[in-house]
């Protein structure tokens, strides 16, 4: 199943319910990364999505979803544990004046994040296949992103050396994780939770916003 008109006008429908406008060249480009998706996940299993028709809301608008949040902060930003490219590919696309760098520790999936790079032509994306607790970047990067990555504490933990005090951690979630928030470590507290409404998505969806002391 390839992309379709009906994609398509499901993302300029959903993206505009979520308060984005998108440049024609963002939807193009956009569709391009859907496509590669859909194309890729038969062979390299880089979602749990298996359904072309659930990828625009689960995988693009989700990302989408948190637009506002990345626009507050600064110019260089992380998504860690990136798998198939979420959120880091959408927001890439949509701010392309920023640097994005997403990290893998999985060969097949930073193979397809890197095909991606080329085939869309993102100058301001970098890829990175490492294991998060060994990359060391030239400096703290002003944002750092997950989505279904890991606990809130393992997020904090693994990923402290990539931040510092001005740094906000970006933890995207399902239902909101009243457990994982007592296990947080001490170091680091929680500055805001959103509730994100999500066009097309049924179940709950939570962005959680962290900050370290230092």
């Amino acid at each position: 199943m390839s992309v379709t008109a009906r994609h398509a006008e499901e993302l300029q429908q959903g993206a505009h319910d979520l308060g984005v406008e998108l440049t024609e060249q963002q939807q193009t480009q956009l569709l391009g990364y859907l496509a590669l998706l859909i194309k890729w996940n038969k062979a390299y299993n880089l979602t749990a999505v298996r359904d072309p028709d659930e990828m625009v809301s689960r995988h693009l608008l989700d990302s989408l979803s948190v637009v506002p949040f990345v626009a507050e902060a600064g110019d260089n930003w992380l998504d860690v544990g990136s798998g198939g490219g979420m959120p880091g590919i959408p927001l890439a696309i949509l701010f392309p004046e920023r640097r994005f760098t997403l990290l893998d520790s999985n060969g097949k999936k930073t193979r397809f994040l890197t095909q991606v790079k080329l085939e869309l032509k993102l100058a301001n994306l970098e890829v990175i296949h490492s294991r998060v607790e060994a990359f060391t970047p030239e400096r703290p990067f002003n944002g750092i992103c997950s989505r279904a990555f890991s606990s809130l504490d393992d997020f904090a933990n693994w990923t402290r050396h990539l931040g510092d005090g001005h740094t906000r951690w970006l933890a995207m979630k399902g239902v909101h994780p009243d457990d994982e928030l007592q296990a947080l470590p001490a170091d680091f507290s929680l500055t805001a939770t959103q509730v994100l409404k999500v066009p097309g998505c049924q179940g709950q969806r939570h962005l959680l916003i962290l900050r370290r002391s230092v």
